[in-house]
């Protein structure tokens, strides 16, 4: 039971958004279930954490007895709770009830309509619980108190009966139906089915199926919302339990359009007598059609025929009510899951048009440069590669080599890639030397500023006639070069291009013997791990290489890949594995 202590500051939610927060708390835990017996302590819980109280009382409106009775209740008696049958204009809580309208008391000893239950009382609060337009109880707060209750404790009470009253409805109406033990059988089971269905239209055949045992209707029909075209959408209809295809229903039209409105199921006894009814089927005349909402939104309209005039009862529209929930949850997933497939597939094909434009751009065998043996090694993380790399041959006096890395993985990093690869492109021809090539690209790629991105850069200039190679680097591991067995170290460093301004590269240049080997990798095939993860390192590379340096590029290229895959032990690649391996002849 709450207490009447002091209210922390923090109930009065200081922000419009920790009201917002409480309240879709509320809704989501009180939709969870249909247990009278587990949702009315819940919604006392809620209540307690934002309004103190010293009595509190649940009373439902009950048809038969014509008058409210005491289903849930904190501080009182047990004998008031058990005997205690308020009719409607009775005490505050039966006038409160009878009127729709919340009462406020702050001294109920003043007031004649208090009818006593606990001498301390001082103050009450009654808020009417409505749904789907009838009655269905009173939310009761009393206090010992004087003014114990404030106006704005009367509103958030409001709010959080209006939050609570659907999912108090349906478990009373699941309550009633759980009563029929055959349909009661039915619906735990067809609960359970269509939640482990996301084929949305083998779970719509599903549902349609299922509910004939329910109820034998002549036509069938699942509608959804298309909320850019402002209409009901025939998702599954049938007839005879034959397919049928039906016009879409705007927005507010016909029988299913006016549940989708008023959010309430809707019963026409004779489709003949009700403007509303948009004939779909000959001879139909009677029809139900029941919102499918999911978390207060309306999602779509489940809607039965009938050949027969008043077919459908109230006791039909109650099993709907109650089996709407699921179906709508049931529907809404298969139908995220339909949408997702279909992006996947989309995002797959892009994918594959992605991956033939890199093909294009990056070429799988070098072309043929004077004095030197070249072989390609490239194995993408993903579809697409983020690595780039690039030859660039000038006739009989030179070639440039580029070779790097986008910052990233996947379609982000390509495309970043591409973006270099055609300034590189459009700039070599233009400047030979290897540092005012990659200061201009610095230049290019900061004047079109990505926000994350950068790329790590290797550029090779081969001097054809003289056997040099000169090298800038940008943020890109250096190259490897083995010289009779022996590992030459070739230190150059660099920022990544794409990152700051005004950026000066260094060169080195190398005087190259016949027979020498030299390595471009990225940091893929470094920084790949093992089971153990372990990282494969560069010393592992050198020794593979010095292997096989007698052999063809190819070959060498081959034995790194094998011994890593042998590292990896048939573990995932984390990033893109690039290799060129370049012999002097």
């Amino acid at each position: 039971m709450a207490t009447t202590s002091t209210r922390k500051s923090s109930v009065r939610f200081k922000e419009r958004a920790e009201l917002l927060d409480f309240l879709l708390e509320v809704s989501a835990v009180t939709s969870e279930t249909l247990d009278l017996d587990r949702l009315l302590p819940a919604l006392a819980d809620f209540i307690a954490r934002v309004i103190p109280h010293d009595l509190f009382a649940i009373l439902l409106y009950n048809d038969k007895m014509q008058g409210l009775r005491l289903r849930y209740a904190r501080g009182h008696r047990d004998e008031v709770v058990k005997n205690v049958i308020l009719r409607l204009g009775e005490g505050l809580t039966g006038i409160a009830a009878a009127s729709r309208q919340t009462i406020l008391v702050p001294d109920v000893r003043s007031d004649p309509r208090y009818i006593s239950t606990v001498d301390a009382v001082r103050s009450e609060l009654a808020v009417p619980m409505v749904a789907r337009g009838k009655l269905v109880g009173v939310i009761d707060l009393q206090s010992t108190r004087e003014n114990a209750f404030s106006e704005q404790d009367a509103a958030l009470l409001r709010l959080l009966a209006t939050r609570a009253v659907t999912s108090i409805d349906n478990a009373r109406l699941y309550q009633r139906v759980q009563r029929q033990n055959r349909t009661s059988k039915i619906l735990a089971h067809l609960s359970q089915e269509f939640s482990s269905i996301l084929q949305l239209d083998e779970l719509l055949s599903k549902i349609a199926k299922a509910i004939r045992t329910l109820i034998n209707y002549d036509a069938f029909s699942i509608l959804l919302v298309d909320t850019e075209q402002r209409a009901l959408r025939h998702r599954f209809s049938e007839r005879y339990d034959q397919r049928v295809l039906l016009d879409n229903i705007p927005l507010g039209k016909g029988i299913t359009g006016a549940a989708a409105a008023q959010r309430e199921a809707v019963r026409v006894e004779d489709t003949l007598a009700d403007p509303r009814y948009i004939a779909s089927h000959p001879d139909i005349r009677s029809e139900v059609a029941v919102p499918l909402m999911v978390q207060d939104r309306v999602v779509g309209v489940l809607d039965l025929e009938s050949e027969r005039i008043g077919y459908f009862t109230e006791e039909h529209v109650r099993t709907l009510t109650l089996l709407a929930p699921q179906i709508a949850s049931s529907v809404e997933n298969a139908r995220l899951y339909e949408e997702l497939a279909q992006r996947e597939q989309r995002m797959e094909q892009d994918l594959k048009a992605a991956r033939k434009v890199q093909s294009i751009l990056l070429p799988r065998e070098a072309p043929e440069i004077s004095g030197l043996e070249i072989s390609i090694g490239l194995r993408p993380a993903r579809e697409i590669s983020g690595d780039l790399y690039d030859f660039f041959d000038h006739g009989d006096d030179y070639a440039v080599i580029a070779f790097g890395d986008s910052s990233g993985k996947g379609a982000a990093a390509a495309l970043y890639g591409a973006l270099v690869s055609g300034l590189l492109r459009t700039l070599a021809p233009r400047m030979n030397r290897p540092a005012q090539l990659m200061r201009r690209l610095n230049e290019s790629l900061l004047e079109r500023k990505v926000d994350a991105q950068y790329v790590t850069l290797l550029l090779l200039h081969w001097d054809k006639k003289f056997r040099e190679l000169t090298l800038a680097n940008a943020g890109s591991i250096p190259p490897m070069l083995c010289r009779n067995g022996e590992r030459v170290k070739t230190r150059i460093e660099g920022v990544p291009l794409g990152l700051l301004d005004d950026r000066e590269y260094d060169e080195v240049t190398i005087k190259t013997e016949p027979g020498d080997v030299l390595l471009l990798y990225s940091d893929g095939i470094q920084d790949q791990t093992n089971p153990a993860g372990d990282e494969y390192g560069g010393s592992r590379i050198f020794k593979v290489v010095a292997a096989n340096a007698a052999q063809p590029t190819r070959q060498i290229v081959d034995a790194v890949l094998a011994d890593l895959d042998k590292w990896t032990a048939g573990g995932p690649m984390s990033d893109d594995q690039t290799l060129i391996a370049l012999k002097v002849t």
